[in-house]
């Protein structure tokens, strides 16, 4: 069984920044890749690499986490807890994760690296930490 992580807006939409989602969707996958299960998760003691969030996906069995733009820190915090992560996904969360699982997303090893008020990174991305 795999379990993947997506931090999502209230329209299913891949967060674009990491750090500001509250919501998020773990699929649960077969051996087969049959989805068995859709969960939604909403983080209660914030979001991105400030909240806790990547203990709980990794209690939760996650071992994966698709997401937009994230900080290195959270990066980091994400994959000591034994999550990989792959960067730059966006659009509709099931059509990404549905990729992915073909095979057909791979990360594209970017991220914010300042995170100070209202900087923009080298994609024109605003972050706000």
């Amino acid at each position: 069984m795999k379990k993947i992580a997506v931090p999502i807006t209230t329209d299913n939409i891949i967060v674009d920044h990491f750090g500001q989602s509250k919501l998020y969707e773990i699929y649960i996958f077969s051996e087969n890749k049959e989805i068995l299960d859709v969960q939604l998760l909403e983080s209660n003691q914030g979001s991105g690499c400030k909240s806790n969030i990547a203990n709980v996906l990794a209690e939760a069995g996650v071992t994966a986490l698709l997401s937009g733009h994230i900080g290195n820190k959270a990066k980091h915090k994400l994959n000591t807890a034994g999550i990989n992560v792959i960067r730059g996904c966006k659009g509709d969360s099931a059509d990404i994760v549905l990729s992915f699982m073909g095979n057909e997303i791979k990360d594209k090893d970017y991220a914010c690296l300042k995170h100070k008020p209202k900087h923009r990174n080298s994609q024109n991305h605003i972050c706000n930490h």
